[in-house]
């Protein structure tokens, strides 16, 4: 009953067209699906642009917007152009600039915004060979523009994920553990916080990174999480937003070399990110650790990965990054599931407890313990987590005990977890395996 990570290492888009891709201007090549496909891939590039342009979030998703709505008028007839990403930037410059002509008053606001980020990089020391100034990609710039102090943690983190990271308002509240009702406050609560307090929209100076190098990781491993299970759709996987991810966390351990959770956040994403061809099926359904062709595993990405591990619990105390991926590396390094050595799975998730208490973490150490000890053992743990609320609309939790119930041979009460967890999934993927679940249960039963 091994699962591959509750949530990846912690124990938290289907056919997008890529700028240079689709229909050439005018083949008629068009459908909505490839406009929603478009802006899914380009949104958060696109914010990025334009609030690094304009210094205003609010502006940049309006034009946004605009920009999606203008494709949906011209594309029928023209075609999806060549560059997508391209014409939608272009786009969405122009309807900005004709905003700020029209709108003095909004305008001068933006002025104003513009001056206050202008004194602040004046008097903020010269980037050095650390700073954001040898960072050569302004989706990252922008992840720590947005990791500001003044804004609270979580709503910095909900504020990047959905306007720069290019998720939804139901994926970032997936990510919280939360309803999408309290995310959407949660995001508007940020974003009104950055104009009443006429926080600027900077790049941070070397000497800042570190208060806000947690939010950024933070954003990268939520982004990575999406890609890995994805919050509803077709599939399970959505590749891009994991390769995305590990790709940022390779620019950001370039850039912080020093700094250990970089290189545990990055250790983990490989570690995680290397089993990603034996993680589904030929149909697309998910296939669980126990019955993974290993064999498909990257072990070039799970070495890299352990290098980093080493590195990353090396010279203080373990970070909850570096921990996870100490976990991820056990899972690689084993031969199959029952050669992993689950004893000390157990002790770092005791570990990890320490470091981030979380009701994720708790199921995972609960999964892990009922692999040491027995379901038994595992489903007693579970239950005791049954009133943590926020494991009411985690999938993932009620899968653990309906497969532990099965094992212990309670086939009822089994199927009473599944229709739970299938209540909850949100790819087909995973609502197809639940009925296969039932189906088996029926038989058995």
């Amino acid at each position: 009953m091994a699962q591959e990570g509750v949530c990846p290492g912690e124990g938290g888009g289907p056919g997008a067209v890529s700028p240079g891709e689709g229909g050439a201007a005018g083949d008629g090549a068009f459908s909505g699906a490839a406009v929603e496909a478009v802006f899914r891939e380009e949104r958060g590039l696109l914010l990025a642009s334009l609030v690094r342009r304009f210094g205003d979030l609010d502006l940049a998703e309006e034009v946004t917007s605009e920009a999606v709505e203008a494709a949906l008028r011209h594309w029928p007839a023209e075609g999806v152009p060549a560059r997508p990403g391209a014409w939608l930037l272009t786009t969405a410059r122009r309807k900005a600039v004709d905003r700020l002509r029209r709108d003095q008053a909004y305008a001068a606001r933006l002025a104003v915004l513009q001056a206050d980020a202008e004194r602040a990089e004046a008097a903020a020391p010269a980037p050095d060979a650390y700073g954001m100034g040898e960072l050569p990609d302004e989706r990252l710039q922008l992840f720590f523009t947005c990791a500001h102090p003044a804004l609270a943690a979580e709503d910095r983190t909900a504020l990047t994920l959905r306007c720069l990271a290019g998720l939804t308002t139901p994926e970032v509240a997936r990510a919280f553990l939360v309803p999408t009702a309290t995310m959407a406050q949660r995001i508007v609560r940020a974003k009104k916080k950055i104009r009443v307090a006429r926080i600027p929209f900077r790049v941070p100076a070397p000497d800042e990174l570190p208060e806000r190098l947690p939010g950024v990781l933070q954003v990268l491993y939520s982004l990575f999480t999406e890609g890995y299970a994805a919050s509803s759709g077709p599939r399970l996987q959505r590749l891009d937003l994991a390769e995305e991810a590990v790709r940022l966390a390779r620019i950001l351990h370039r850039l912080l070399p020093a700094e250990r959770e970089a290189a545990g956040l990055l250790a983990l994403l490989l570690l995680v990110h290397a089993r990603r061809a034996a993680r589904t099926g030929p149909k697309g359904e998910p296939v669980l650790l126990e019955d993974q062709d290993r064999g498909l595993w990257d072990r070039a990405m799970i070495e890299e990965g352990r290098a980093l591990v080493v590195r990353a619990l090396t010279g203080g105390p373990a970070g909850p990054y570096g921990v996870q991926a100490a976990v991820a590396a056990l899972h690689d390094e084993a031969a199959d599931v029952e050669s992993t050595d689950w004893a000390q799975i157990v002790a770092l998730y005791d570990v990890l407890l320490t470091l981030t208490p979380s009701p994720v973490v708790a199921v995972n150490r609960a999964v892990a313990v009922a692999m040491r000890d027995g379901p038994g053992t595992g489903l007693a743990l579970l239950d005791a987590l049954s009133v943590e609320p926020r494991l009411r609309a985690y999938g993932p939790y009620a899968v653990a005990r309906g497969d532990l119930l099965s094992r212990l041979g309670r086939g009822g009460e089994a199927a009473v977890a599944y229709r739970e967890a299938l209540e909850l999934a949100g790819t087909e993927p995973e609502r197809a395996a639940l009925r296969r679940k039932l189906g088996e249960g029926r038989e058995e039963g």
